[in-house]
C-alpha cells in the first residue's frame, strides 16, 4: 500500500521557472495594481485590460518551463500516491508529469463563462490569446480561469479532505499569508510528517511538528527523505 504525500505548492516553486509574482513587488504584478486586473470589480469596470493582463500572463507561462522541483515530485509518484494542491495558476505541475493536480486558484490555461450559473463549465485556450469574441455555449463572454481576490475557492473542501489524509505534507513555495489557502496546513492528521520549504522558513509561523528547510524549492526538495512502503499485516 503506497503512501500518500500532499504537496501545498505556491508562488515560489514557478518563479525558479522564472513566472514573476506580485508579493515580490509590493503589490505590484508585472506593474499592474492587483484590484485592476484581478478582482471581479475590475473585471465588470474594464474586461479588455483584465484579459489582456491575463494573455500576456498565459503566454509568458507556456514559454515557461518546469523546474527540478516540478519534476521532482512528478518522480514520486513511482513510489508514492502523491497529489498537488498548488495555489499556482500555471500548468508546470501538469507538464512535470503530475497526475493529480487541485488548483486552489485556477488555471490560466482554461477559461470560464462570466455568465451567473457557469462557475463549474471550463474551456481549454487554444494558444495563449483569450479574446472578446470567444463566448461560452451560452453566449456569455469567456473570461480567465482564475479565483479572483473577493471570490470564493471552489476546491477548498477538497483540498482539506485530502490534507486530511497526508502520511506526508510539503509546504512548498507558499509565505503561508494567503487565505483561506494557509489554513490547510491545520488539517493533518497527528502522524503526518510535515515539512515547509522557503526562503524564509525559520520566520514563518508553523508549530513545532514542521521541519523547517531555509532555501529555494529546487534546493529544498533535495533534502527530504521519505519511507516508501507501508507496513501492513496479514493476521
Amino acid at each position: 500500500m503506497k503512501k500518500r504525500i500532499v504537496i501545498l505548492s505556491g508562488a515560489g516553486i514557478s518563479a525558479e521557472s522564472g513566472i514573476a509574482t506580485f508579493r515580490d513587488s509590493n503589490g505590484l504584478w508585472e506593474n499592474y495594481a492587483i484590484e485592476d486586473v484581478a478582482t471581479p470589480k475590475a473585471w465588470l469596470q474594464n474586461p479588455e485590460l483584465v484579459t489582456q493582463f491575463y494573455n500576456l500572463r498565459r503566454k509568458q507561462v507556456i514559454e515557461s518551463l518546469p523546474n527540478d522541483a516540478h519534476r521532482y515530485f512528478a518522480d514520486l509518484e513511482q513510489a508514492f500516491e502523491v497529489i498537488i494542491i498548488t495555489q499556482n495558476i500555471d500548468d508546470l505541475h501538469e507538464r512535470a508529469g503530475s497526475s493529480h493536480v487541485i488548483h486552489l486558484h485556477g488555471n490560466i490555461r482554461q477559461s470560464k463563462s462570466s455568465g451567473p450559473m457557469q462557475e463549474r463549465e471550463y474551456f481549454p485556450i487554444d494558444g495563449w490569446e483569450l479574446t472578446a469574441e470567444d463566448r461560452c455555449p451560452h453566449g456569455y463572454r469567456l473570461r480567465p480561469h482564475v479565483v479572483w481576490f473577493g471570490e470564493a475557492v471552489p476546491n477548498l473542501e477538497l483540498a482539506a479532505d485530502l490534507v486530511g489524509t497526508a502520511d506526508y505534507l510539503v509546504v512548498v513555495g507558499t509565505s503561508l499569508n494567503v487565505y483561506p489557502a494557509a489554513g490547510l496546513i491545520h488539517n493533518t492528521k497527528n502522524t503526518c510528517i510535515k515539512w515547509v520549504i522557503d526562503p524564509k522558513a525559520d520566520a514563518l509561523d508553523v508549530d513545532h511538528t514542521f521541519q523547517k528547510i531555509s532555501t529555494s524549492a529546487v534546493e529544498g526538495v533535495s533534502r527530504l527523505r521519505f519511507a516508501p512502503l507501508e507496513m501492513t499485516s496479514n493476521s
